[in-house]
């Protein structure tokens, strides 16, 4: 009797967690944090509720999966190891001991104990089987261990534009030269096609109640970029006759700015919209946030300010308002800081300035409808993994090649928001002039 009772309450139990199990799993918004095995990586930590985004069911990670996500970055930086590469049959035979086609054989997730920075889990010898007598062609490396090649400023796996030796010959000539330099101006680009409008006045706005009654909410939209296009109030919170909203949302902005949110929710910013779940907060991070922004929602509007349209309180004000770490703390008194603010003040010229979104939300030329244009890339971790990335955009605006390997190579440094010289030299550009000699 006792036996039976207890095969009972087993059999109950049993089924009980069993149905709690697949519910929780079916439920995107449960709490599915009971199914990992390990902490995600800072990459892609905010999406862990999202698990179909990378796994399939009973199947493993999809290797469409992170090309969903990372196939148009590899693309632009022209991946030194692309896929297509290895599929040569003369490299079966390191293939068989590294397969390097699946991007899960080096970027390996809920293991944190052997995840190194950016999320990358490297066997020692990972450039071995195809570079094992890299010694014998180049004097330079002889006596380097194969785990110091991803050192900083030595090789990128994927991206390799600013540290491939032809580059580092044609642009390493030279010390630690800084001059004066200036981004291109960024040009607007509206998707939206709504024909010729009158630009409108305050008088002009169509907000309702009690909207309408806040004189300094109209007055900003008034001077906008917003109401000198002609588009007015229900445009954006009440598109195509829908009931009016007061928070629009992406969505809005998405009309007619096609660009910038495709690189937002491609980024840290927005990855969690992107994947379904409620929209990212600092609460959310890892890094450190200020504690008076723990409860704010990242959209278009947390840093832009939609009425008034300045994109420049954004550029620094709408890191700062939510980012705490040292890098970002050190900025008001680093020399990036000293340019961007004789910038605003009209003592530089446009462009001269270096503010937050100079280096991580950087101006690119993009080929968009048929002309060559100047977009803000709103993904502001499209040049930062790995850090060598800015180079080519960014650091040789105003900076020389050895200089700008030396400084993102540095981690005090760039604690310090560049303030000062390098403490170290990498010798890559050394060993490049060195083998043209």
């Amino acid at each position: 009797m006792h036996s039976t009772l207890l095969r009972l309450v087993w059999g109950l139990a049993t089924v009980g967690l069993a149905g709690w199990l697949a519910f929780t799993l079916a439920n995107p918004d449960a709490d599915r944090r009971v199914f990992q095995p390990g902490a995600l990586t800072d990459g892609h930590h905010q999406i862990e509720l999202a698990c179909e985004s990378c796994h399939a069911p009973f199947g493993g990670v999809r290797q469409e999966a992170c090309l969903g996500c990372h196939a148009a970055e590899l693309e632009a930086a022209l991946d030194s190891h692309a896929a297509s590469i290895f599929d040569d049959p003369r490299n079966a035979a390191d293939l068989a001991r590294i397969d390097v086609r699946a991007c899960i054989t080096c970027h390996t997730e809920h293991r944190p104990e052997i995840t190194a920075v950016m999320g990358v889990t490297l066997p020692a010898d990972f450039c071995a089987p195809c570079h094992e007598t890299v010694a014998d062609d180049r004097p330079t490396h002889r006596g380097l261990s194969m785990d110091t090649c991803a050192s900083g400023g030595c090789h990128n796996y994927h991206d390799n534009r600013a540290l491939y030796e032809d580059f580092l010959v044609e642009r390493g000539d030279g010390g630690l030269e800084t001059f004066a330099g200036a981004l291109p101006p960024r040009e607007t680009w509206v998707s939206w096609d709504a024909g010729e409008r009158a630009p409108l006045t305050a008088a002009d706005a169509d907000a309702p109640a009690p909207a309408a009654g806040d004189r300094a909410l109209i007055d900003a939209w008034a001077g906008s970029a917003h109401a000198a296009a002609g588009v007015g109030c229900g445009d954006c919170h009440r598109p195509e006759g829908t009931a009016w909203s007061d928070d629009p949302g992406l969505s809005a902005c998405a009309a007619c700015h096609e660009l910038e949110p495709e690189g937002f929710l491609a980024g840290r910013h927005g990855m969690r919209l992107a994947a379904g779940l409620e929209a990212m907060s600092p609460a959310h991070a890892r890094l450190p946030m200020r504690a008076d922004a723990r409860s704010r929602t990242l959209g278009c509007g947390t840093c832009h300010d939609a009425h008034a349209v300045d994109v420049r309180p954004a550029a620094v004000d709408g890191c700062l308002a939510c980012h705490d770490d040292e890098h970002s703390a050190a900025y008001a008194d680093s020399p990036h800081a000293r340019t961007w603010a004789r910038e605003l003040s009209g003592e530089g010229p446009p462009g001269s300035g270096v503010s937050c979104a100079s280096c991580h939300l950087p101006r690119e030329p993009r080929r968009v409808a048929g002309a060559e244009r100047i977009v803000v890339e709103h993904n502001q971790n499209a040049n930062l993994r790995p850090n060598e990335k800015m180079i080519r955009d960014v650091c040789l605006r105003c900076h020389s090649l050895r200089l700008s390997i030396d400084a993102l190579a540095d981690p005090a440094l760039i604690r310090r928001n560049f303030a000062g010289l390098p403490a170290r030299h990498v010798a890559s550009i050394d060993m490049a002039l060195s083998r043209r000699e």
